[in-house]
Protein backbone atom coordinates (compact mmCIF):
# COMPACT_ATOMS: atom_id res chain seq x y z
CA UNK A 1 0.00 0.00 0.00
CA UNK A 2 2.74 2.46 0.95
CA UNK A 3 4.60 1.65 -2.25
CA UNK A 4 1.50 2.71 -4.15
CA UNK A 5 1.26 5.89 -2.12
CA UNK A 6 4.74 6.82 -3.30
CA UNK A 7 3.32 7.15 -6.81
CA UNK A 8 0.89 9.88 -5.81
CA UNK A 9 3.09 12.89 -6.74
CA UNK A 10 3.83 11.58 -10.23
CA UNK A 11 0.20 10.65 -10.84
CA UNK A 12 -1.09 14.07 -9.83
CA UNK A 13 1.34 15.85 -12.11
CA UNK A 14 0.51 13.68 -15.11
CA UNK A 15 -3.26 14.01 -14.66
CA UNK A 16 -3.05 17.77 -14.37
CA UNK A 17 -0.75 18.18 -17.37
CA UNK A 18 -3.04 16.06 -19.52
CA UNK A 19 -6.27 17.64 -18.32
CA UNK A 20 -5.58 21.33 -17.78
CA UNK A 21 -6.46 23.89 -20.45
CA UNK A 22 -3.32 25.91 -19.83
CA UNK A 23 -0.07 24.07 -19.35
CA UNK A 24 1.21 24.76 -15.79
CA UNK A 25 4.53 26.45 -15.27
CA UNK A 26 7.52 24.65 -13.80
CA UNK A 27 6.98 26.64 -10.63
CA UNK A 28 3.35 25.46 -10.36
CA UNK A 29 4.37 21.86 -11.01
CA UNK A 30 6.92 22.13 -8.23
CA UNK A 31 4.25 23.47 -5.83
CA UNK A 32 1.92 20.58 -6.71
CA UNK A 33 4.76 18.11 -6.32
CA UNK A 34 5.59 19.38 -2.83
CA UNK A 35 1.92 19.38 -1.83
CA UNK A 36 1.54 15.80 -3.05
CA UNK A 37 4.68 14.69 -1.22
CA UNK A 38 3.45 16.34 1.98
CA UNK A 39 0.04 14.68 1.66
CA UNK A 40 1.71 11.36 0.93
CA UNK A 41 3.84 11.69 4.06
CA UNK A 42 0.76 12.57 6.12
CA UNK A 43 -1.13 9.49 4.93
CA UNK A 44 1.84 7.24 5.62
CA UNK A 45 2.27 8.76 9.10
CA UNK A 46 -1.41 8.30 9.94
CA UNK A 47 -1.37 4.69 8.78
CA UNK A 48 1.80 4.04 10.74
CA UNK A 49 0.24 5.52 13.86
CA UNK A 50 -2.88 3.43 13.47
CA UNK A 51 -0.83 0.27 12.90
CA UNK A 52 1.18 0.93 16.05
CA UNK A 53 -1.88 1.61 18.17
CA UNK A 54 -3.77 -1.46 17.01
CA UNK A 55 -0.97 -3.64 15.72
CA UNK A 56 -2.46 -6.73 17.30
CA UNK A 57 -5.12 -7.70 19.82
CA UNK A 58 -5.56 -10.99 21.63
CA UNK A 59 -9.05 -11.94 22.78
CA UNK A 60 -9.69 -14.64 25.39
CA UNK A 61 -13.28 -15.84 25.56
CA UNK A 62 -15.31 -18.94 26.25
CA UNK A 63 -16.62 -20.75 29.29
CA UNK A 64 -16.01 -18.63 32.35
CA UNK A 65 -17.56 -18.17 35.77
CA UNK A 66 -17.92 -14.43 35.19
CA UNK A 67 -19.34 -14.41 31.65
CA UNK A 68 -16.72 -11.88 30.60
CA UNK A 69 -14.01 -12.03 27.95
CA UNK A 70 -10.52 -10.52 28.11
CA UNK A 71 -8.96 -8.30 25.47
CA UNK A 72 -5.22 -7.57 25.43
CA UNK A 73 -3.89 -4.86 23.15
CA UNK A 74 -0.39 -4.93 21.71
CA UNK A 75 1.08 -2.71 24.40
CA UNK A 76 -0.31 -4.95 27.14
CA UNK A 77 1.05 -8.05 25.41
CA UNK A 78 4.49 -6.46 25.17
CA UNK A 79 4.40 -5.69 28.89
CA UNK A 80 3.45 -9.28 29.73
CA UNK A 81 5.97 -10.86 27.33
CA UNK A 82 8.93 -11.13 29.71
CA UNK A 83 9.50 -14.90 29.71
CA UNK A 84 12.11 -16.64 27.57
CA UNK A 85 11.87 -20.10 26.03
CA UNK A 86 14.82 -21.70 24.25
CA UNK A 87 13.74 -24.39 21.83
CA UNK A 88 13.86 -25.60 18.26
CA UNK A 89 11.24 -24.42 15.78
CA UNK A 90 9.88 -27.22 13.54
CA UNK A 91 8.31 -24.69 11.19
CA UNK A 92 11.64 -22.97 10.53
CA UNK A 93 12.62 -25.60 7.98
CA UNK A 94 15.95 -24.05 7.01
CA UNK A 95 17.08 -24.05 10.65
CA UNK A 96 15.26 -27.06 12.04
CA UNK A 97 18.08 -28.01 14.44
CA UNK A 98 18.82 -24.52 15.72
CA UNK A 99 17.86 -23.48 19.26
CA UNK A 100 15.98 -20.18 19.20
CA UNK A 101 15.40 -17.79 22.06
CA UNK A 102 11.70 -16.94 22.08
CA UNK A 103 10.34 -14.16 24.27
CA UNK A 104 6.67 -14.06 25.11
CA UNK A 105 4.01 -14.78 27.68
CA UNK A 106 3.16 -18.32 28.86
CA UNK A 107 -0.44 -19.20 28.07
CA UNK A 108 -0.87 -20.22 31.72
CA UNK A 109 -0.20 -16.62 32.78
CA UNK A 110 -3.00 -15.39 30.53
CA UNK A 111 -5.42 -18.09 31.68
CA UNK A 112 -4.81 -17.15 35.31
CA UNK A 113 -6.52 -13.83 34.51
CA UNK A 114 -9.53 -15.61 32.99
CA UNK A 115 -12.08 -17.20 35.31
CA UNK A 116 -12.07 -20.64 33.64
CA UNK A 117 -15.18 -22.72 34.35
CA UNK A 118 -14.39 -25.81 36.43
CA UNK A 119 -15.54 -28.35 33.84
CA UNK A 120 -13.35 -27.04 30.98
CA UNK A 121 -10.75 -29.53 29.70
CA UNK A 122 -9.40 -27.93 26.51
CA UNK A 123 -8.46 -24.60 24.97
CA UNK A 124 -8.58 -23.68 21.28
CA UNK A 125 -6.32 -21.14 19.59
CA UNK A 126 -7.68 -19.35 16.53
CA UNK A 127 -5.40 -17.58 14.07
CA UNK A 128 -5.95 -14.53 11.87
CA UNK A 129 -6.61 -16.74 8.84
CA UNK A 130 -9.05 -19.05 10.75
CA UNK A 131 -6.50 -21.81 11.41
CA UNK A 132 -7.20 -23.46 14.74
CA UNK A 133 -5.51 -25.85 17.14
CA UNK A 134 -6.73 -27.29 20.44
CA UNK A 135 -4.64 -28.11 23.49
CA UNK A 136 -5.35 -29.71 26.84
CA UNK A 137 -5.98 -27.18 29.59
CA UNK A 138 -3.96 -29.36 31.94
CA UNK A 139 -0.96 -29.29 29.59
CA UNK A 140 -1.19 -25.51 29.26
CA UNK A 141 -1.06 -25.17 33.03
CA UNK A 142 1.77 -27.73 33.35
CA UNK A 143 4.19 -26.78 30.57
CA UNK A 144 5.57 -23.34 29.56
CA UNK A 145 3.74 -23.30 26.23
CA UNK A 146 4.09 -19.72 25.05
CA UNK A 147 2.63 -17.02 22.86
CA UNK A 148 5.85 -15.48 21.57
CA UNK A 149 6.34 -11.97 20.20
CA UNK A 150 10.12 -12.10 19.64
CA UNK A 151 12.64 -14.62 18.29
CA UNK A 152 16.33 -14.13 18.98
CA UNK A 153 15.57 -10.58 20.18
CA UNK A 154 13.78 -9.67 16.94
CA UNK A 155 10.02 -9.16 16.43
CA UNK A 156 8.60 -12.23 14.73
CA UNK A 157 7.84 -11.46 11.10
CA UNK A 158 4.42 -12.29 9.71
CA UNK A 159 6.03 -14.84 7.38
CA UNK A 160 7.49 -16.60 10.43
CA UNK A 161 4.31 -16.71 12.48
CA UNK A 162 4.22 -13.26 14.02
CA UNK A 163 3.29 -11.08 15.56
CA UNK A 164 1.91 -13.65 18.03
CA UNK A 165 3.21 -17.19 17.59
CA UNK A 166 2.18 -20.25 19.63
CA UNK A 167 5.36 -22.20 20.46
CA UNK A 168 6.09 -25.35 22.45
CA UNK A 169 9.09 -26.19 24.70
CA UNK A 170 10.21 -29.11 22.55
CA UNK A 171 13.83 -28.94 23.71
CA UNK A 172 13.02 -28.80 27.40
CA UNK A 173 10.14 -31.29 27.23
CA UNK A 174 10.71 -33.58 24.22
CA UNK A 175 7.70 -35.71 25.22
CA UNK A 176 5.45 -32.90 23.98
CA UNK A 177 6.46 -33.74 20.39
CA UNK A 178 4.48 -36.98 20.65
CA UNK A 179 1.33 -35.20 21.76
CA UNK A 180 1.59 -31.95 19.83
CA UNK A 181 3.34 -32.09 16.48
CA UNK A 182 4.32 -29.16 14.27
CA UNK A 183 0.71 -28.70 13.14
CA UNK A 184 -0.08 -27.42 16.63
CA UNK A 185 2.36 -24.52 16.33
CA UNK A 186 0.02 -21.70 15.33
CA UNK A 187 0.92 -18.56 13.38
CA UNK A 188 -0.57 -15.12 14.14
CA UNK A 189 -2.87 -16.14 16.99
CA UNK A 190 -5.75 -13.70 17.52
CA UNK A 191 -8.16 -15.57 19.83
CA UNK A 192 -8.05 -18.07 22.67
CA UNK A 193 -11.32 -19.95 23.22
CA UNK A 194 -11.60 -21.62 26.61
CA UNK A 195 -13.86 -24.66 26.31
CA UNK A 196 -16.72 -23.91 23.89
CA UNK A 197 -18.69 -20.69 23.83
CA UNK A 198 -22.49 -20.67 23.91
CA UNK A 199 -24.21 -19.82 20.64
CA UNK A 200 -24.24 -16.04 20.24
CA UNK A 201 -25.06 -15.10 16.67
CA UNK A 202 -25.52 -11.53 15.47
CA UNK A 203 -28.11 -11.36 12.66
CA UNK A 204 -28.42 -7.74 11.54
CA UNK A 205 -29.67 -6.12 14.77
CA UNK A 206 -30.78 -9.37 16.41
CA UNK A 207 -28.94 -11.56 18.93
CA UNK A 208 -29.72 -15.23 18.28
CA UNK A 209 -28.98 -18.11 20.67
CA UNK A 210 -29.23 -21.88 20.37
CA UNK A 211 -32.79 -21.99 21.69
CA UNK A 212 -33.92 -19.70 18.86
CA UNK A 213 -32.18 -21.83 16.22
CA UNK A 214 -33.72 -24.96 17.68
CA UNK A 215 -37.20 -23.51 17.09
CA UNK A 216 -36.65 -23.58 13.34
CA UNK A 217 -37.03 -26.48 10.96
CA UNK A 218 -34.01 -28.76 11.40
CA UNK A 219 -32.26 -30.04 8.28
CA UNK A 220 -29.75 -32.89 8.15
CA UNK A 221 -27.08 -33.36 5.52
CA UNK A 222 -24.97 -36.50 5.18
CA UNK A 223 -21.84 -35.87 3.18
CA UNK A 224 -18.13 -35.14 3.23
CA UNK A 225 -17.53 -31.80 4.88
CA UNK A 226 -15.54 -28.84 3.60
CA UNK A 227 -14.10 -27.78 6.95
CA UNK A 228 -10.33 -27.71 6.86
CA UNK A 229 -9.34 -28.86 10.34
CA UNK A 230 -10.40 -31.35 13.05
CA UNK A 231 -13.30 -33.02 11.24
CA UNK A 232 -13.51 -36.73 10.31
CA UNK A 233 -12.96 -37.72 6.71
CA UNK A 234 -15.74 -39.46 4.82
CA UNK A 235 -19.44 -38.80 5.04
CA UNK A 236 -20.86 -37.54 8.32
CA UNK A 237 -24.17 -36.06 9.40
CA UNK A 238 -24.58 -32.32 9.87
CA UNK A 239 -27.71 -30.88 11.46
CA UNK A 240 -28.81 -27.27 11.49
CA UNK A 241 -31.10 -24.66 10.00
CA UNK A 242 -31.34 -23.13 6.56
CA UNK A 243 -29.75 -19.72 6.37
CA UNK A 244 -32.81 -18.29 4.64
CA UNK A 245 -35.13 -19.62 7.39
CA UNK A 246 -33.30 -17.58 10.02
CA UNK A 247 -34.11 -14.33 8.24
CA UNK A 248 -37.73 -15.39 7.70
CA UNK A 249 -38.09 -16.20 11.40
CA UNK A 250 -36.69 -12.78 12.37
CA UNK A 251 -38.87 -10.94 9.83
CA UNK A 252 -35.74 -9.74 8.06
CA UNK A 253 -36.48 -9.81 4.31
CA UNK A 254 -33.61 -10.82 2.08
CA UNK A 255 -32.78 -8.20 -0.57
CA UNK A 256 -33.82 -9.35 -4.04
CA UNK A 257 -30.66 -8.09 -5.73
CA UNK A 258 -28.36 -8.51 -2.74
CA UNK A 259 -27.62 -11.26 -0.29
CA UNK A 260 -25.96 -12.17 2.99
CA UNK A 261 -22.46 -11.65 4.35
CA UNK A 262 -21.18 -14.36 6.72
CA UNK A 263 -18.35 -13.64 9.12
CA UNK A 264 -16.49 -15.98 11.41
CA UNK A 265 -14.34 -15.28 14.45
CA UNK A 266 -11.07 -15.03 12.53
CA UNK A 267 -10.15 -11.37 11.89
CA UNK A 268 -9.54 -11.90 8.19
CA UNK A 269 -13.31 -12.29 7.72
CA UNK A 270 -13.58 -8.53 8.32
CA UNK A 271 -11.83 -7.98 5.00
CA UNK A 272 -12.82 -11.20 3.22
CA UNK A 273 -16.26 -12.35 4.40
CA UNK A 274 -18.18 -15.07 2.60
CA UNK A 275 -20.87 -13.49 0.43
CA UNK A 276 -23.94 -15.37 -0.79
CA UNK A 277 -26.68 -13.92 -2.94
CA UNK A 278 -30.36 -14.30 -2.17
CA UNK A 279 -30.57 -16.44 -5.31
CA UNK A 280 -27.83 -18.68 -3.90
CA UNK A 281 -29.82 -19.19 -0.71
CA UNK A 282 -32.89 -20.25 -2.70
CA UNK A 283 -31.11 -22.80 -4.90
CA UNK A 284 -30.18 -25.37 -2.26
CA UNK A 285 -29.74 -26.03 1.44
CA UNK A 286 -27.12 -23.72 2.93
CA UNK A 287 -27.04 -24.37 6.65
CA UNK A 288 -25.86 -22.97 9.89
CA UNK A 289 -24.87 -26.20 11.59
CA UNK A 290 -25.13 -26.63 15.37
CA UNK A 291 -24.87 -30.43 15.71
CA UNK A 292 -23.01 -33.26 14.06
CA UNK A 293 -22.83 -37.08 13.94
CA UNK A 294 -25.38 -39.81 14.53
CA UNK A 295 -26.03 -38.65 18.09
CA UNK A 296 -26.33 -34.99 17.05
CA UNK A 297 -23.64 -33.73 19.38
CA UNK A 298 -23.13 -30.01 19.82
CA UNK A 299 -20.11 -28.76 17.87
CA UNK A 300 -17.17 -28.02 20.18
CA UNK A 301 -14.62 -25.26 19.65
CA UNK A 302 -12.00 -27.78 18.60
CA UNK A 303 -14.18 -28.36 15.50
CA UNK A 304 -14.94 -24.69 14.96
CA UNK A 305 -18.19 -24.58 16.92
CA UNK A 306 -20.65 -23.80 18.26
CA UNK A 307 -21.91 -22.67 14.82
CA UNK A 308 -20.50 -23.50 11.40
CA UNK A 309 -21.57 -22.84 7.81
CA UNK A 310 -22.20 -25.81 5.50
CA UNK A 311 -23.31 -26.33 1.90
CA UNK A 312 -25.40 -29.22 0.63
CA UNK A 313 -23.70 -31.44 -1.92
CA UNK A 314 -26.73 -30.65 -4.11
CA UNK A 315 -25.69 -27.01 -4.37
CA UNK A 316 -24.25 -25.85 -7.69
CA UNK A 317 -20.46 -26.04 -7.77
CA UNK A 318 -20.13 -22.25 -7.73
CA UNK A 319 -21.93 -22.17 -4.38
CA UNK A 320 -20.58 -25.32 -2.74
CA UNK A 321 -17.00 -24.25 -3.44
CA UNK A 322 -17.44 -21.24 -1.16
CA UNK A 323 -15.53 -21.33 2.11
CA UNK A 324 -17.05 -23.48 4.85
CA UNK A 325 -16.91 -21.02 7.74
CA UNK A 326 -16.17 -22.10 11.31
CA UNK A 327 -16.93 -20.06 14.45
CA UNK A 328 -19.76 -18.25 12.63
CA UNK A 329 -20.63 -15.11 14.58
CA UNK A 330 -22.39 -12.68 12.27
CA UNK A 331 -24.91 -12.62 9.41
CA UNK A 332 -25.61 -9.34 7.65
CA UNK A 333 -27.89 -8.62 4.71
CA UNK A 334 -26.41 -6.47 2.00
CA UNK A 335 -28.13 -4.77 -0.97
Amino acid sequence: MWKNLALIPLTIAIVCVGGCTNQPTDKQLEVWRKEAIARNAEIVANNTKKAQQSQWNLVIQGETTTGESLNFNWQQLQTLATNHLKTTDPLDILHSNEIFDFRGVPVAVLLQQFAVASHVTDVTFVSFDSYQTTLSLKDLLTYPIMLAIAKNNQPIARTQGGPLYLVFPYTQYPQLKQKYDSANWAFYVSHIVVGTEPVKLQVNQHQVNLATLDQLSQITLEQTVGYRISWPSGKIKLSGVRLRDIFTHLNEPLPQQGGVIIRGKAPFYDDAPVRLTTKDLSKCDILLVTRWGESRELIPAKMGGPVTLAFSSQCPAKISQSRWVTFVEELTTTP
